[in-house]
């Protein structure tokens, strides 16, 4: 198969890596908008990032560790440690030792991180759909396939 990109023909601010990287900021930023003018996660004071920290928590069919989020959300220990402090002190997630390994220690939704989940994903799902504005489901889940197959080649 032929290579997408050429030095004649590449334009960087055109390259799906740019482009990439500005529709996550700009989703991000929207994210963090919404999540801010919410009335009943205002006080939460939550951003985009903790959201992915919780979404990831309370989708995993496994418990996690800070290590386990930081390799899923490309986050340094130093980042994700001061974010999951941050969570905690909010009440949102507790640390809780592997009762086999008391090296491990996983993180969970306390129940008011269960409570807030919902409203959460909620702003998230709209966020998306503004994104996605003028798409089709089909090029929606098509755009989800091209994407997945990125990941796929990246391993």
């Amino acid at each position: 198969m032929p290579a997408v990109y050429d030095l004649e023909t590449y334009q960087p601010r055109k390259s799906v890596g740019h482009l990439l990287s500005r529709v996550r900021t700009e989703m991000l930023a929207a994210l963090d908008k919404e999540l801010e003018a919410d009335q009943s996660l205002a006080l939460l004071e939550l951003s985009a990032a903790q959201f992915i920290i919780i979404a990831t928590l309370a989708l995993a069919d496994t418990p996690k560790s800070a290590s386990d989020l930081c390799k899923g959300i490309s986050y340094d220990a130093g980042a994700m440690t001061r974010m999951i402090d941050r969570l905690e002190t909010k009440g949102l997630i507790r640390r809780r030792r592997c009762s086999d390994d008391r090296r491990m220690v996983y993180l969970e939704l306390t129940e008011e991180g269960n409570r807030a989940f919902p409203r959460m994903r909620e702003i998230s799902m709209t966020v998306a759909n503004r994104f996605l504005r003028g798409f089709t489901p089909t090029e929606a889940r098509q755009l989800e396939g091209y994407l997945s197959r990125m990941l796929e080649n990246a391993a």
